[in-house]
């Protein structure tokens, strides 16, 4: 285990720690409707399997959130949203600093805040599943 102490924080820096500790919060989702597509020791992901329609489109299923270890990072995939209104609303200022693209977060080092970011994002991103009934 890396951890990196910086101002009074534990920093985790090792990929597989950074990795398993996302997947951790995004486990609990499986009991509200997601299904765990890929469940191995570098990748999680979730689906919403359920028949819906998104802007017009028929779709038989939606990706919620990834994560899955690469060589010198994590990367945390999250679902797509349509209007950096709901960009604003679900992620916090300081993760949007990782993002990459549309769908993606870079995550290198990971913290309590951050963490706690990710899962804020996770539960709003849940939310608006729900009030879409895409779940």
């Amino acid at each position: 285990m890396k951890l990196v102490h910086h101002k009074n924080k534990t920093m985790k820096t090792d990929a597989i720690e950074i990795f398993q500790t996302i997947r951790a919060a995004m486990q609990p989702y499986v009991t509200f409707g997601f299904n765990a597509r890929t469940n191995s020791d570098k990748e999680y992901d979730l689906w919403s399997e359920k028949n819906t329609v998104v802007d017009g489109q028929k779709k038989t299923e939606l990706h919620f959130a990834g994560v899955k270890v690469l060589k010198e990072h994590v990367r945390f995939y999250f679902m797509p949203v349509e209007s950096q209104a709901e960009v604003k609303a679900i992620f916090h200022a300081d993760l949007l600093t990782l993002m990459e693209g549309n769908t993606h977060f870079v995550i290198k080092a990971l913290d309590e805040v951050l963490m706690g970011h990710i899962a804020d994002a996770l539960e709003r991103g849940y939310k608006l599943f729900k009030q879409n009934e895409w779940v």
